[in-house]
């Protein structure tokens, strides 16, 4: 068969290119495989062409006459340097590509240095971004080492160490230049604008952007110029420009957005300046609150561009058809344009200055501009997405990413920015911007999608549309802004849950944690380390997307960047991502392997010590997930873990409720093990919780008292809380709380406290057993307390807490009757509903049983409200309880509470109750 090749027009985006339609059978062989070795040469260079420049580099590795083609001249007209580190080395090893290269962006001031071993002689373009560090020399360079520039742009951060000097240079060198563009120049004299006018005879743009001065008057003197750009620069002085200015012969635009420009001096432009088409006035304070300026639409033929003008109407009327819809003007201009070179350049125009100066407004965020953002402003940013100009579209998308942001720290947006964005389709546009290409567009596009998604309903659009996958894929991607903004966006998603399971689907988990191997092993990723952790954490909330976390290595890559980064923001996210995998209990093995894998422990106990609060209480709180596991209490004890707690409770006490709550809360999981609260008590943990106890943070408190309950078991302890003042606290606690699980637990303590262990040869015990451990008398700091008394509070305290849940109507029909009803509706008033996670240890049932026993019948009461809590039917640890108190022989004990006859009616109904329980949970298990 022979070759048959034709040419067809394709479109890559807004670009127009050549394509090869070859014959299908042409490329298979006898299999009907594909055979890509016999592509004809043009169609291999057409693949190349739609790739970025490193997968490029990787095709033409793969064979001999790929290499040739991949050195292809067409190939290398553009080249954009910016996702990459561009050093001398990498630059010299391109150079032998760059001999007919025509476009160069770059990004940094190493990439500028480097730029000049490319030997891009031919180059006609060259725009740098974030050179804030560029120097006169390193621009000088630049123009001495490529005369033939037609246009160069630096910006749009400040170079404030550029000066006139270089702009001479520039002048001088590049003789073709037709676009000069620079931003944040500290001063541009009168002999540098003079050199341009004497020697860049075809310069038709000009733009000195943000700069601190600018002689005014020279800019007179450049006599080509089209198109003049001044926005943001200030110390102008505007009623020396009259004159000069008026007399250029050529120009059409003039852009004085975000000037101090009054409108006197705005009329005299219109009535003055002939050839002007244009003026763009974006943010002019003077202007916006000059009412009359406002009202009067004398622009003599001219078209003015402001906040309080229809920039739409305006710029539509470049349009060959202007009863298009106004919203997408750009469009509708490319679409419908003549051949009408003037209007083109204007229109061109338009859309840069545009857009830089909403760029510019939107990360300001001036007040006063909500109904020009909501009416016009977004609207615009939409329309210029569309643009054929990549450095329009990129600022579109950035803008639309930093408009909708009202607060950095809080990470909230403002509602009806958002809703505007939606409305006008901008969901759609992003995405289809982030399928680009080009990885700019990709950055861009995706960092505007995680802002936006901030909102639940944006999120929601986006979900829709596909663009969790879309995002998900990016996250793949090897330059590292795609990736770092790609893994915000997930994360953003992730906070919702319906698109956790979705992520999940999309590859996004492991997408995220291939991101973490990655980036953890060189330096500068911390950007893209935080954001996919934190995207971690929220999908590790999820039982099924835990577990996926788990299966594809996420649980090693936390605990290594945990155990290695430096960043704060990366330790706290990854504590958090480590903390919600532990804390799905025995729904799945999570919080066991985060406990196993090699220096988790060490890494969270070390992280407690860090000066940030966010870490410290991320670890603090996985800490405290982790301490549910038998064998992680006591290996998180092994490492250090009582002392770091404790220290951090020590010092809390003016920290966030979100910090105190996980450090008491991680004391009291350890405290579950006697080995633990007796090392907690020993090493000063008493009074910080004590203090804590004392919050009125509801959170802070009835985890405070949960770990007093705790060590109270203990005697020792028991002493030091009443020795450091804990009694009067839990007593405050146990009537006053709002929380019932804090006032529980706190008549607890006091009961485990008062039932007839703490006595006074226990005292005496309990010192002599603390002096033989440190070595020296604590009678001299111990405190002077009369048990006596404290005993009398806490069991008036507890009998009041008790009788708070005892509802005497259905007592009375439960003495009454021995129906199921009448002890049900018992229960139903007693309930603590979140007493069911409690889980109890055999000592501690132990005690409760003994309890029954005791003389005193309100702590009887007491024991048996208790154990009614822990045994009810559905509670999470009741089948474990209900073990327990059979082992205990606790059913003969309950048998003769409820049947007592001096025992109180609430003890003994109680009772009754607690043994119906157990008979219930007695009858499932046979079942």
């Amino acid at each position: 068969m022979s070759r048959r090749v034709r040419r067809r027009i394709a479109r890559r985006g807004k670009e127009k290119v050549d394509c090869v339609e070859i014959d299908e059978n042409l490329s298979l062989d006898r299999k009907g495989i594909l055979d890509w070795i016999r592509l004809p040469d043009d169609t291999v260079i057409q693949l190349f062409s739609c790739l970025n420049y490193r997968d490029r580099a990787n095709l033409s590795s793969t064979c001999r006459s790929w290499r040739i083609l991949g050195k292809s001249p067409c190939l290398w007209q553009e080249l954009d340097l910016r996702p990459h580190k561009c050093d001398t080395f990498a630059a010299a090893s391109l150079a032998s590509r760059c001999q007919n290269l025509q476009k160069l962006r770059f990004r940094g001031l190493e990439s500028a240095n480097a730029i000049i071993n490319l030997q891009a002689r031919n180059l006609r373009e060259i725009s740098g971004d974030r050179c804030k560090k560029m120097t006169d020399a390193t621009l000088s360079v630049l123009a001495a080492r490529h005369e033939a520039l037609e246009c160069l742009q630096i910006g749009p951060d400040f170079c404030e160490r550029i000066s006139s000097d270089a702009v001479k240079a520039v002048a001088i060198c590049c003789r073709q230049l037709q676009k000069l563009r620079l931003s944040g120049i500290h001063e541009v004299d009168a002999d540098a604008i003079n050199a341009l006018a004497k020697h860049c005879l075809n310069l038709t743009d000009i733009g000195f952007i943000d700069c601190r001065k600018v002689d005014e008057t020279a800019l007179g003197n450049v006599g080509s110029v089209c198109f003049l750009s001044v926005a943001g620069t200030t110390n102008i002085k505007w009623n020396l420009v009259l004159q000069p200015w008026s007399k250029l012969p050529h120009l059409t635009g003039l852009d004085v957005s975000r000037t101090d420009i009054n409108p006197s001096t705005v009329l005299r432009f219109f009535s003055s300046f002939h050839s002007l088409k244009v003026l763009s006035a974006l943010n002019c304070p003077a202007l916006e609150n000059d009412a009359t300026f406002i009202s009067n639409n004398n622009h003599k033929g001219k078209m003015l561009l402001a906040v309080f003008t229809d920039i739409l109407k305006g710029v539509s009327t470049l349009s060959a058809n202007t009863s298009e819809d106004r919203r997408n003007v750009c469009l509708n201009w490319r679409k419908f344009k003549t051949k009408d070179r003037e209007s083109e350049g204007i229109m061109n125009w338009l859309e840069w200055i545009l857009s830089h100066s909403l760029l510019r407004v939107s990360e300001g965020n001036p007040p006063g501009l909500d109904n020009f953002w909501l009416n016009q402003g977004s609207t615009l940013l939409h329309s210029f997405i569309r643009s054929a100009q990549e450095e329009v579209q990129e600022r579109a998308a950035t803008a639309l990413a930093t408009f909708v942001v009202i607060d950095d720290e809080n990470a909230s947006i403002d509602t009806g920015r958002a809703d505007a964005v939606m409305r006008d389709g901008g969901i759609h546009l992003l995405l289809n911007l982030a399928r680009s290409w080009r990885e700019g567009l990709q950055s861009e596009a995706a960092k505007a999608i995680a802002n936006l998604s901030v909102n639940a309903n944006v999120a929601k659009a986006v979900a829709e549309e596909g663009g969790i996958s879309i995002l998900a894929n990016l996250a793949g991607s090897v330059n590292k802004l795609v990736a770092e903004e790609a893994a915000g966006g997930l994360w953003n998603l992730s906070v919702g849950e319906e698109h956790k399971g979705v992520i999940a689907e999309a590859g996004g988990v492991k997408a995220l944690v291939d991101l973490i191997f990655k980036w953890s092993r060189t330096t500068g990723g911390e950007g893209v380390l935080e954001r996919s952790a934190g995207a971690l954490a929220n999908l590790a909330a999820d039982d099924k997307c835990s577990m996926e976390v788990s299966s594809v290595g996420g649980v090693r890559a936390l605990v290594a960047l945990a155990r290695n980064c430096k960043d704060e923001g990366v330790q706290e996210q990854a504590a958090r991502a480590l903390a919600n995998l532990a804390a799905h209990g025995d729904s799945n093995g999570n919080n066991a392997a985060v406990g196993q894998e090699t220096g988790s422990l060490e890494a969270l106990v070390q992280l407690i010590h860090s000066p940030h609060d966010g870490v410290r209480q991320e670890a603090a709180g996985a800490l405290w997930n982790l301490s549910f596991d038998d064998r992680n209490r006591e290996a998180i004890a092994a490492v250090g873990g009582v002392e770091a707690l404790v220290a951090l409770a020590q010092s809390c006490s003016n920290a966030s409720h979100g910090l105190q709550e996980r450090a008491a809360g991680a004391l009291w999981g350890l405290s579950v093990s006697e080995v633990n609260s007796i090392a907690i008590g020993r090493g000063g943990g008493v009074a910080p919780l004590i203090a804590l106890a004392q919050s009125n943070a509801e959170d802070v408190h009835e985890t405070a008292a949960g770990a007093i309950w705790n060590l109270a078991f203990n005697p020792g302890n028991a002493l030091r809380i009443v020795e450091e003042g804990g009694v009067p606290t839990l007593v405050h606690l146990c009537s006053s709380s709002v929380s019932k699980m804090a006032r529980f637990m706190s008549a607890l303590a006091l009961a485990y406290m008062f039932d007839g262990r703490l006595d006074k040869n226990c005292m005496l015990c309990c010192r002599m057993d603390e002096i033989a451990l440190t070595g020296t008398s604590t009678e001299s700091t111990s405190k002077s307390v009369s048990l006596d008394g404290a005993r009398k509070m806490a069991l008036k305290n507890i009998e009041a807490f008790v009788l708070t849940f005892s509802d005497p109507r259905a007592f009375s029909a439960a003495a009454a009757s021995s129906a199921p009803t009448a002890l049900t509706q018992v229960t139903e008033s007693a309930r603590i509903q979140e007493a069911g996670h409690l889980r109890c240890s055999g000592a501690e049932i132990g005690r409760f049983v003994a309890m029954l026993r005791n003389p005193s019948s309100i702590l009887k009461a007491c024991a048996a409200f208790a154990l009614l809590q822990f045994t009810i039917p559905g509670g999470r640890h009741a089948q474990h309880h209900v073990g327990l108190l059979q082992n205990a022989g606790a059913p003969r004990v309950l048998r003769a509470s409820a049947a007592a006859t001096g025992a109180p009616l609430g003890a003994k109904i109680f009772a009754r109750i607690v043994l119906r329980n157990l008979e219930q949970h007695q009858k499932r298990s046979l079942v």
